[in-house]
């Protein structure tokens, strides 16, 4: 009889913070800039520079611990992990071991309308480490050191997740309540999220945890996702030809979807930590506490919550805007400039969604305005414009941002409200059409479609096709 496995998951997820400044220097955070152009002698580990801490990174470090239900540790430190790598110029990282400044926390998820809490072992804060870039042409490696001292927070999970549906589900909750905080930018594809997934397998109904190991090197959901599933065959393949897992670190390459050793971990190396002599500790008062936690904005939980209550908008529409804190934020604005709920949640779920998908684009990414989407929504309400051209404004909207008045008063794009101008433009249609209103006549209601349309051809789209309509039953009704 075959064996049923359990998979048992925990995460180390990195969060680079969105401070300008490092966390122990004062040079730019900026993602992309030339090679080693954002660098001085501190994060560049040169001999005698001392680090100053940034107190931006303690306060987004405790905003996101308070999120995520954590205790915060009042009196923490910074302490040194040792270890030689060429893309760390100190040959040690500066963490907190002893008191990481957040601990005990959880998260609730929900997969396949089952919830669930995932516990936070801890948060603590770090420096990240430079990045070594590989040149296959020249056999060499090159080391730039512009993300060196770029602040991290590290969220360790404790090995609460059984699937790769459960993980994905975790990262996107951590993703978006950071991304609210405005902790950080959470993009995975520029590295400033990145996960570690701690796998193990064993049989379903034990107790004690099997080997595990640590994959690296995942820089998608989907990458992520994969990775799990190639893990866990690969364990249980393992134990099924009665081998050993063994304890080790593996670097996934996600092209060939396969993964493969990088270091063992059979014997946990000795970082030899000791607390850092060139930070004193950090106090945490009563009154730094309750100005961090007054400055919390409202989650996505509590804004789904809240918007059941306020908007009439259907419930996939209020998951889909407030997955996204760009979304929730211009749905929000543009009705405080006075445009309805519904009619905001129509352009952002219809327009919006296919312009992004069009434009290969992420919520994050939209550049237009709040102010210019209600100036649309304004102008089909006074029919200053019909529905057709309001599309083909709003896609100026999505993609330059454009004043969208001024744009259809240079265009010309304004509806015709000039009924004797209408009337005498559907009688000529008419009179050109004798079969469609012989068909609208004989019962074919359908017939009538096909008038407004050639209307509408011949006003080229700038006609109010309510007005059209109304305006041709009464003249075939003679």
């Amino acid at each position: 009889m075959s064996k049923t496995y359990e998979t048992v998951i925990g995460l180390e997820v990195h969060v680079e913070l969105a401070t300008k400044t490092k966390i122990f220097c004062g040079c730019s955070t900026e993602f992309g800039g030339a090679p080693n152009t954002h660098t001085c002698p501190v994060c560049t580990g040169m001999p005698g520079s001392l680090p100053v801490l940034n107190k931006a990174v303690v306060e987004k470090a405790i905003a996101v611990g308070l999120a995520t239900n954590c205790n915060i540790t009042r009196n923490c430190k910074f302490d040194r992990k040792n270890y030689f790598y060429p893309d760390n110029p100190q040959n040690y990282q500066i963490s907190q071991l002893y008191y990481p400044i957040c601990r005990d926390g959880k998260v609730e998820i929900e997969v396949e309308g089952k919830k669930k809490f995932v516990r936070i072992h801890e948060i603590h804060m770090e420096e990240d480490a430079g990045k070594l870039v590989h040149d296959p042409f020249t056999d060499s490696s090159l080391v730039d050191f512009n993300r060196s001292g770029v602040p991290l927070i590290e969220i360790v999970s404790e090995p609460d997740m059984r699937s790769a549906e459960e993980v994905i589900a975790y990262l996107e909750k951590l993703r978006l309540i950071i991304q609210y905080l405005g902790a950080s930018d959470c993009k995975l594809n520029e590295g400033s999220m990145r996960a570690d997934v701690n796998l193990s397998v064993r049989e379903l109904g034990s107790e004690k945890f099997g080997t595990r190991t640590e994959t690296k090197n995942l820089n998608s959901f989907k990458a992520i996702a994969r990775a799990i599933e190639n893990e866990r065959e690969r364990q249980i393949d393992l134990i099924e030809s009665g081998e050993k897992v063994i304890q080790e670190t593996r670097r996934w390459d996600d092209t060939k979807e396969y993964s493969y050793p990088m270091r063992s971990k059979e014997d946990a190396q000795d970082y030899r930590y000791f607390p850092d002599p060139d930070l004193v500790p950090i106090i945490i008062s009563d009154e730094w506490m309750e100005s961090i936690r007054a400055a919390q904005p409202e989650l996505r939980d509590e804004k789904r919550i809240r918007y059941r209550e306020e908007y009439d908008i259907p419930e996939y529409d209020i998951d889909i805007i407030t997955g996204s804190k760009k979304m929730a934020d211009i749905f929000e604005e543009t009705i405080s400039l006075g445009a309805s709920p519904k009619k905001v949640s129509n352009w952002l779920m219809v327009e919006t969604m296919r312009l992004m998908k069009e434009h290969e684009l992420d919520a994050d990414e939209l550049k237009f305005s709040a102010k210019n989407l209600a100036a649309l929504i304004d102008l089909v309400e006074a029919k200053t414009i019909n529905g057709t051209v309001a599309k083909e404004v709003f896609e100026k909207i999505f993609t330059d941002d454009i004043d969208p008045e001024k744009y259809v008063e240079e265009n010309g794009l304004k509806t015709v409200n000039d009924s004797g101008a209408l009337t005498k433009t559907i009688e000529e249609i008419v009179a050109a059409n004798p079969k469609s209103v012989e068909d609208y006549k004989s019962g074919k209601e359908k017939a009538i479609g096909f008038l407004v349309g050639q209307t509408m051809k011949a006003m080229q789209g700038k006609a109010d096709p309510g007005e059209v309509n109304r305006i041709l039953k009464e003249i075939l009704s003679k």
